[in-house]
């Protein structure tokens, strides 16, 4: 009881006064750890800071017409994808406290992806913005790993800044979440699809999948609201341990994408989805040791650290302790692509040295060559980007919510509608107590997969809804008025 009251203190408190968790918070990671010891703790948070400021200036952008909306310039050919708008929401949440306008900001990101939706399923985004005044295509379908850290970035803002706002963070987080659960997890295998495009009329794509969308850290806060997200992470871990074991042996890298999931999972072959790379640890598995490292550092995740030490060890041994001999890219069996690198590569790598605690001086010499990579005129979006979403872990200023914390508000949210839903778990019936007057409220109960079980009006007063047929599990119920809509976890007996 004390826990929860301290945590509905700690969120009102972001209510009235602003951001809860403000930058620089430097959290403490989990067990053993390093962070660079050849700058000081301020020196951490300031470099992060200014690289912040002048990432802030290339690549935030609204200048498509509706000054209220944000979008993170992308560059190759187009304004956005929905990777750089997860990632502008995720930095602009992390840096709240020390940028007075970082809410500003991530809401005009959220309205940007609003307006984006996927045509297969709309709570998605679609994938590519090519201009400000995109026309309508078969191609605008969503991509996994975008959507991923948007709804996580939803759930970051509801923790910083409270739900009772303009936007509900928390409600749009759970309705997104339970889009990707629908349309990019395959529930066949519990991996994570390339996109809502993927589907069983296709096996080729539909049993394929990304490693660097193993976004795991982000699966167990999803967990908080539906248990299946850790099948999801579980099978992200064994697909890792599965290609280390078969095909990277001696490495431990992991491929751009892996084929088979249902069957034999390897790597793909060239040209399976984008490059002749795809079954090289290329530019998107690059993001591999920052991805997995988050779930050590935060959770603890020993799988985690067992996956990236292994890649770790394999590194400093081929370049000889030489940062400057990392190459940006690699066969499995450890063939450097290039003789030169960028903070594309070094960034993950960085976050991925700070596992083992006898990795310090090669994490020094890593963290020196990401301060030198990839200026903000030289370099382009992706690379400066997971620099700077790197630098955040490597400062010590990366966190996630806690459980408590994302289902608490649901309690605030419903006291201050008066509205009362109970019991829960319930078994056989849940009542709704509306004590409104002279508002339209309805509702819908959707299971997991977000496939609507039942809905209507409610009135006044007492309402009783029936769930005596449906399965025992999750489920999720929104009331909706005319000014706000909540959602909350029931659990059925």
């Amino acid at each position: 009881m004390k826990s929860t009251v301290m945590i509905l203190l700690i969120l009102n408190s972001g209510l009235l006064f602003g951001q809860t968790h403000p930058f620089p918070n430097h959290t403490v990671y989990f067990g053993n750890y390093i962070i660079p010891s050849n700058y000081t703790q301020t020196q951490l948070d300031t470099q992060t800071q200014l690289f912040y400021d002048d990432w802030k200036l290339a690549y935030l952008k609204n200048d498509c017409g509706n000054t209220n909306e944000y979008y993170v310039f992308s560059g190759n050919g187009a304004k956005n994808v929905s990777e750089a708008q997860g990632y502008g929401m995720l930095i602009t949440a992390y840096f709240a406290g020390y940028d007075p306008n970082a809410q500003t900001f991530f809401d005009g990101l959220y309205r940007f992806y609003k307006s984006h939706p996927s045509n297969i399923n709309s709570n998605l985004m679609d994938w590519q913005q090519i201009s400000c005044n995109d026309s309508p295509s078969s191609d605008d379908d969503a991509a996994s790993d975008g959507d991923i850290d948007i709804a996580f970035a939803l759930l970051l803002a509801h923790y910083q800044w409270g739900s009772n706002g303009t936007v509900n963070y928390l409600s749009e987080a759970q309705t997104l979440i339970n889009a990707i659960m629908q349309d990019e997890i395959n529930q066949t295998t519990w991996s994570v699809k390339l996109g809502d495009w993927s589907n069983a009329s296709d096996p080729n794509y539909f049993y394929g999948t990304r490693p660097s969308d193993f976004i795991t850290d982000h699966f167990n806060t999803f967990s908080c609201l539906n248990n299946y997200w850790n099948n999801v992470r579980d099978t992200c871990y064994s697909l890792i341990e599965n290609i280390q074991l078969n095909y990277s042996l001696t490495t431990g890298l992991i491929p751009d994408f892996i084929v088979n999931v249902n069957t034999n999972p390897s790597p793909a072959g060239a040209n399976y989805l984008e490059d002749i790379t795809d079954g090289f640890y290329s530019y998107n598995a690059c993001r591999v040791p920052w991805r997995l490292g988050t779930d050590y550092l935060i959770n603890g995740e020993v799988r985690a650290q067992t996956a990236i030490n292994k890649i770790n060890t394999w590194l400093i041994t081929t370049t000889g302790g030489n940062v400057s001999s990392i190459s940006n890219g690699y066969e499995l069996n450890g063939t450097a692509q290039f003789n030169w690198n960028d903070a594309t590569f070094i960034g993950p790598f960085t976050v991925g040295a700070m596992l083992e605690t006898t990795n310090q001086t090669w994490l020094n010499n890593l963290y020196d060559e990401l301060l030198l990579k990839n200026d903000l005129v030289n370099g382009d979006y992706y690379s400066n980007t997971i620099k700077l979403l790197s630098m955040i872990v490597i400062s010590g200023n990366y966190w996630t919510p806690e459980c408590s914390a994302i289902l608490s508000v649901n309690d605030i949210n419903t006291k201050n509608e008066n509205i009362l839903i109970y019991p829960n778990p319930a078994e056989n019936n849940i009542s709704i107590n509306i004590l409104l007057e002279n508002k339209n409220v309805n509702y819908k109960i959707t299971d997991i997969n977000g496939k609507i079980l039942k809905d209507g009006n409610l009135s006044q007063n007492h309402n009783i809804i029936d769930i005596t047929s449906f399965e025992v599990g999750i489920y999720f119920i929104s009331i909706s008025t005319n000014e706000s809509t909540f959602t909350r976890k029931i659990i059925k007996e």
